[in-house]
């Protein structure tokens, strides 16, 4: 969930806006809580039928955990769907990293260098289009993306590992950090009744989070008992 929030956000931090800053915020507030209660319907779909249905049994794949691989037409739609999103997700979030690099890091690195701002035009279509790149830019990222795919196919079990991912950075980014800047940008009284029930909130979603984490990790020792690196059949 908390990567859909990251998205929105992101989405309206870079694109140009078209609306005044009133009505921007009143849009993506109505996307924020569109999307917040969809994910939220989804998740809790899936996970309190499949637990109440197979209990700790259930398989982190709901439509091939079970053996069966019919309807072929509904898997590849569910699969088509996953990749949408991720590929998506992936772009939003690696932005930042993108940005980082690009500027802080390789300007401190090579100061004053000229390839670092040198692009090159590859295409160009008369007076229509014209397509110009980074060579720099072209070279890194292409790495880092065959890095984190490498990293990622190290480890088959996707479940386990988004289960580790998420139950980890719920806490810090859907609870703490938001309820801490809604204390601070609304001037919330320290000791009164409402920061004391946000506080109560963020409390109680920690220890939800290092449970979660717990299990999480323990369903990881368990994935590489058995599995193999790159062997997805295993």
């Amino acid at each position: 969930m908390h990567v859909c929030l990251c998205s929105i956000c992101s989405i309206q931090d870079t694109v140009k806006p078209v609306a005044p800053p009133s009505t921007e915020t009143k849009v993506m507030r109505k996307a924020v809580a569109v999307s917040v209660a969809t994910t939220t319907a989804v998740y809790l779909m899936c996970g309190c039928v499949g637990y109440a249905a197979f209990g700790n049994d259930s398989p982190d794949n709901l439509l091939t955990g079970f053996g069966f691989f019919e309807p072929f037409w509904l898997l590849d739609l569910a699969n088509a769907g996953v990749v949408v999103h991720l590929v998506g997700t992936y772009q939003v979030v690696a932005q930042p990293v993108f940005a980082f690099l690009d500027g802080r890091a390789a300007a401190g690195a090579w100061p004053g260098s000229a390839a670092l701002g040198k692009r090159r035009r590859v295409l160009r279509v008369g007076s229509l289009a014209e397509i110009e790149v980074s060579p720099f830019r072209l070279a890194w990222r292409t790495a880092f993306v065959c890095v984190t795919t490498a990293a990622s196919t190290l480890l088959p079990f996707f479940g386990s590992m988004v289960g580790l991912i998420g139950a980890a950075s719920f806490w810090p980014l859907t609870v703490y950090f938001p309820v801490e800047m809604y204390i601070a940008q609304r001037r919330v009284p320290r000791g009164s009744a409402q920061w004391l029930s946000l506080q109560a909130l963020s409390a109680g979603c920690l220890v939800v989070s290092v449970a979660a984490s717990a299990g999480s990790i323990a369903g990881v020792v368990e994935a590489f008992k058995a599995h193999n690196p790159f062997c997805w059949t295993c």
